[in-house]
């Protein structure tokens, strides 16, 4: 590349500076999925895939911002098999919100909130990923606008519009967390615990206590049933699959395979 300056890293300076970065890492992971497993599975990705490419690492940007970098696109990844809301159309829903001259929060609740991690956390789950990821690089992990428009391939100015609705996304759900408190009060396990654990409840696969809170959180949860059905019913429709006359192997090709 004509005028970049090469950086070359000792391999064993390189794999002791990438281990002081993954507690960084997982702490983002954490904060971007709510998940602790799908954490370690995205940062374990990233170590992997930097060590496999620590040759590219030119040292034009920082390594924290590479390796975020790195992560980030694996993220998006795995949240684009996932999405269930476009991310524009829940951007735009909190923007007119906040449009409308009349609309406010309780400051008081919603600070209180926001100083409570697990509230916090089931807040900041509710944002589209590129809305989580922004506000955690920027407020959370201290990077500036411009590491973040590298990291999320996207200019500037793009960073501080998500920066903006981000931080208005998570303000209405830190508001609005008394009424699913309320949807949910008395229901067994939170709604991702017992997500988390649906499809061993299917195969069977699970201890008889925590089969049993499943069941319960299943009986009085609002938003979990349909869930729970469509899986079952998806899952009957793949097993009806396996049937399909489509898949009956022709006559002609066992004669051929019988010789």
């Amino acid at each position: 590349m004509d005028g970049a300056t090469v950086v070359v890293v000792d391999p064993d300076s390189f794999s002791e500076a990438l281990v002081r970065q993954v507690p960084g890492l997982l702490r983002y992971a954490h904060a971007i999925t709510r998940d602790p497993q799908a954490a370690e599975d995205l940062v374990s990705a990233t170590v992997v895939r930097a060590l496999e490419r620590q040759a590219s690492f030119l040292g034009d940007s920082s390594l924290p911002t590479w390796l975020h970098r790195i992560l980030h696109n694996l993220a998006v990844d795995r949240f684009r098999r996932t999405r269930e809301v476009p991310a524009e159309d829940a951007a735009e829903r909190v923007e007119r919100d906040w449009r409308d001259d009349t609309y406010t929060v309780d400051a008081a609740t919603v600070v209180a909130r926001a100083e409570t991690k697990s509230e916090l956390r089931d807040a900041l789950i509710r944002l589209p990923f590129i809305y989580r990821s922004a506000v955690l690089l920027h407020d959370g992990h201290g990077l500036t606008g411009r590491e973040i428009a590298e990291i999320q391939h996207v200019s500037l100015p793009a960073v501080k519009q998500r920066l903006r609705r981000g931080r208005m996304m998570l303000v209405t759900a830190l508001a609005r967390g008394q009424e699913r408190r309320a949807a949910l009060k008395g229901v067994p396990m939170r709604c991702w615990e017992a997500r988390s654990r649906v499809s061993d409840y299917l195969d069977a696969e699970l201890p008889p206590e925590q089969r049993l809170l499943v069941e319960k959180h299943l009986q009085t949860c609002p938003t979990c049933p349909p869930l729970y059905a469509s899986l079952v019913g998806a899952r009957s429709a793949l097993a009806d699959l396996d049937q399909d006359p489509d898949s009956v192997i022709p006559p002609d090709i066992v004669a051929r395979l019988r010789g």
